[in-house]
């Protein structure tokens, strides 16, 4: 794979920021709030600029609740303007038609053939208005999915921003980590370098999995042990208190053994003697008794 040059992304990166906010200027939305005509052309009307501006508040990066707002102020609006615009039209429509030489007189005949004609309108109307309905709902799916996408792009973008430096810092560390290796390499005897060090990938993966299993072996090990360490340890304690209590017979054995040393040098007789004297003659006596004696 090629190498990635972090500048030469960083300039991409930045000429597309640059593209990005062309492409936003030349989309941006009407400002509504602006006067429509210029001053020069303001100057003989009777309403002045400020006055055709909505009370609706416009932000330079409009979200979908404030557009929302934006369109149900408007939509009342022009429901207003058509109202008064129809309410205009018929008062002048019926103002010439009795001021008329000669005036304007309508039969039954007449109103019944508006009628029809007013019915078949009002049903091609309702259709034109159901498929401006579906043209609408499937404008704003497209844009919401387009706000989607464009807030993703938006994150990738500042994502993307950020790379170059990491990119710089992990090639940076690469060079650092190769040249502390070489030079290690350089100090230590060749004869002693291990050979797995140098392995290609596949090599590296089976031994990887050979020291993996065992690993794995040995954590078996360890919790068998672990298991019968309670075991164990209450052995141990066995073993230790029969040792305590040995010991302190083998103390007082010692020290009877050095006692009765210390009175037999003295001559003194502390009655041992006499009763294994005792014991000895009871024993031939009862040999004499019942006839064992060799």
């Amino acid at each position: 794979m090629a190498a990635v040059d972090p500048g030469e992304t960083l300039e991409k990166l930045q000429q597309l920021h640059q593209d990005t906010g062309d492409l936003q200027a030349r989309l941006s939305i009407i400002r509504i709030s602006e006067p429509i005509f210029s001053p020069g052309e303001s100057a003989g009307s009777k309403q002045s600029p400020s006055k055709r501006r909505s009370d609706v508040s416009t932000v330079d990066n409009p979200t979908p609740a404030s557009l929302e707002a934006d369109l149900a102020h408007y939509k009342e609006l022009f429901s207003k303007l058509r109202f008064s615009y129809l309410e205009q039209v018929t008062k002048e429509k019926f103002l010439r038609s009795i001021v008329g030489d000669p005036p304007l007189v309508v039969g039954h005949n007449e109103n019944v053939e508006l009628e029809t004609q007013l019915a078949e309108v009002k049903a091609e109307l309702k259709a034109r208005k159901e498929e401006v309905r579906v043209m609408v709902e499937e404008m704003e799916k497209m844009g919401r999915d387009l706000a989607q996408r464009y807030e993703n792009v938006q994150v990738q973008m500042t994502q993307l921003s950020s790379l170059p430096d990491s990119i710089a810092n992990l090639e940076s560390t690469i060079a650092g980590l190769r040249a502390k290796q070489v030079a290690n390499m350089n100090i230590s005897d060749p004869s002693r370098i291990s050979s797995s060090q140098n392995l290609p990938l596949p090599a590296t993966l089976a031994l990887l999995a050979e020291r993996e299993a065992e690993l794995a072996a040995l954590n078996r090990q360890l919790a068998t042990a672990q298991s019968t360490l309670p075991r164990k340890t209450r052995e141990a304690e066995a073993v230790e208190r029969e040792i305590s209590v040995l010991e302190r017979r083998k103390t007082e054995v010692v020290a009877q053994a050095r006692e009765a040393q210390r009175k037999k040098q003295q001559g003194e007789s502390d009655g041992l003697v006499e009763m294994g004297r005792w014991y000895r003659g009871a024993e031939d006596t009862l040999k004499k008794l019942v006839g064992t004696e060799g």
